[in-house]
């Protein structure tokens, strides 16, 4: 028998459909390839084998029973935001430690409704908050890839870096994700998988830790464009306890896949040339193009005029909605609790204990850009640039374009500790610089791998599109895909 976690989660479901082995038996599999490999990559901050194991028994049994559901036996990682009844839920910050929550998230709720089973929770960044799972209080996640003759570890990207290291390693079938800037394509980029960011209100906010609620969504990172199309038509629903929520009906995703380019028009955005881009990437994306023209796309050349304000605004509207949302982190009913000589006090040591360093960072700019005689300068200001983004996405689309191909990121995967990032955030941040904007306009966004750099690491292309089109990203990310073939990593772990 192969090794059963090489499989692909459509692979997996012809398998288990024709009986060649049971969900038992492949979740068994991803538990020891978990725990042979999770010492060296810090993937996972919790494993529940006990009740994977469970709910492969019950899946066993809906297969025997020709009850199955479109996930029966599939085993997933869940980034630590989403709250799992009973099981470990922190957002990888120490102010959160031993909260277990009472409830699920609808997200995993809707998964485990499709017979999926759940193998443990992912690391990233605290509170979602980083570009290279590096703030996580547990550590951070190693990159299963490594640059060819060279033996530094590399950040797998973030904030959803467990889960992407996850899946391109292995250890796990598919795995849930949250992108709030890019938190979805920038660590798939980085680990040579597939993430999709769908449209704001595709997937259920309800049980996922909030960062900034205007921008967070929901989505999976899978191996392949197929496995994301499975995923997402799983994850995808329409939710009361959710007020932004959207009352769509979910598309069978996977039916679009294969489908004819003809006559679909490829936007170009000139201003994603950005000041300082490696030549790798401008090739990287001019052989994206090429793909697609092949394809039969007709590629035109558009322009997002206020592209650079994307960045700064991002970085004033996510921080503000992150100082309101982690307000509730106060040692009070839960988590941390670092006693004080008052209230006062004992809030003041908890979240100096409980929050890390980027984590405080954020809240300090939230909080002042917040504040009396800023709000109109800055966070007021930063709404109308956000305006002005979607505004420059509706006026592509209107003259005719289906979707958008542009880089993913600025570059592969950089090093664990690199002290010239660790020293200036801001060059931190300009890792988001090709993934805000369709955060800031509420789009989706797909980033498939489309081949590898020159020491060998994985680079991935991105796809935005219209709302709510997510069948269109799938379409046409497979078509890259079809081109480009898919890359893994060496095994060193």
């Amino acid at each position: 028998m192969t090794d059963l976690t090489r499989l692909t989660i459509a692979e997996a479901r012809a398998r288990l459909a024709a009986k060649d082995f049971t969900a038992l038996e492949l979740t068994d599999a991803y538990l020891g390839a978990i725990e042979a490999a999770n010492g060296a990559l810090n993937a996972y901050v919790t494993v529940t084998p006990e009740q994977a194991r469970k709910m492969a028994v019950a899946s066993d049994a809906r297969i025997a029973d020709g009850k199955a559901g479109a996930l029966e036996g599939i085993p997933l990682g869940i980034k630590d935001l989403f709250a799992t009844e009973g099981v470990h839920t922190q957002a990888c910050s120490h102010i959160l430690d031993g909260f277990k929550p009472r409830y699920e998230s609808t997200v995993t709720a809707n998964l485990w409704a499709d017979g999926a089973v759940m193998l443990g929770k992912l690391n990233m960044d605290e509170f979602a908050m980083g570009s290279s799972n590096e703030s996580s209080y547990y550590g951070p996640v190693k990159n299963p890839w490594r640059a060819e003759g060279a033996n530094r570890d590399l950040v797998p990207g973030g904030s959803s870096g467990g889960s992407a290291a996850a899946v391109a390693a292995h250890l796990c079938a598919g795995a849930t994700a949250t992108d709030t800037g890019g938190s979805i394509r920038q660590p798939a980029a980085f680990t040579g998988t597939v993430g999709i960011k769908p449209t704001y209100g595709r997937c259920s906010r309800w049980g996922i830790v909030a960062f900034a609620s205007s921008l967070d969504q929901a989505g999976p990172i899978a191996r392949d464009v197929r496995d994301a199309a499975i995923l997402l038509k799983s994850m995808a629903s329409t939710d009361a306890k959710d007020t932004t929520s959207v009352d769509l009906p979910v598309p069978d995703y996977e039916q679009a896949l294969g489908g004819s380019l003809k006559g679909m028009k490829i936007g170009i955005p000139r201003e994603y040339r950005v000041d300082g881009m490696p030549d790798e990437i401008e090739a990287l994306w001019q052989k994206g193009i090429a793909w697609l023209k092949d394809a039969g796309a007709e590629i035109v050349d558009i322009s997002l005029p206020h592209t650079k304000y994307a960045l700064p605004a991002y970085y004033i509207v996510a921080p503000a909605e992150a100082s309101s949302n982690l307000a509730r982190y106060d040692g009070v009913r839960y988590g941390l609790r670092v006693d004080g000589k008052d209230i006062a006090d004992m809030y003041e040591q908890t979240r100096a204990e409980g929050f890390g360093q980027e984590v405080k960072r954020r809240i300090m700019i939230g909080t002042y850009v917040l504040s009396a005689g800023y709000y109109d300068a800055y966070y007021l200001r930063a709404q109308k640039v956000r305006t002005l983004i979607k505004r420059d996405f509706e006026t592509a689309f209107h003259a005719g374009v289906d979707a958008i191909l542009t880089p993913a990121t600025p570059s592969s995967a950089f090093g664990i500790a690199d002290q010239e990032l660790a020293a200036d955030p801001v060059k931190m941040y300009l890792n988001d610089v090709f993934t805000v904007t369709v955060n800031m306009a509420g789009l989706p966004g797909i980033a498939v791998p489309a081949g590898l750099d020159a020491s060998g690491l994985p680079l991935g292309l991105q796809l935005i599109g219209k709302p709510f089109e997510e069948e269109t990203l799938f379409k046409t990310a497979y078509a890259i895909e079809q081109a480009a073939g898919r890359f893994e990593p060496k095994r060193w772990w």
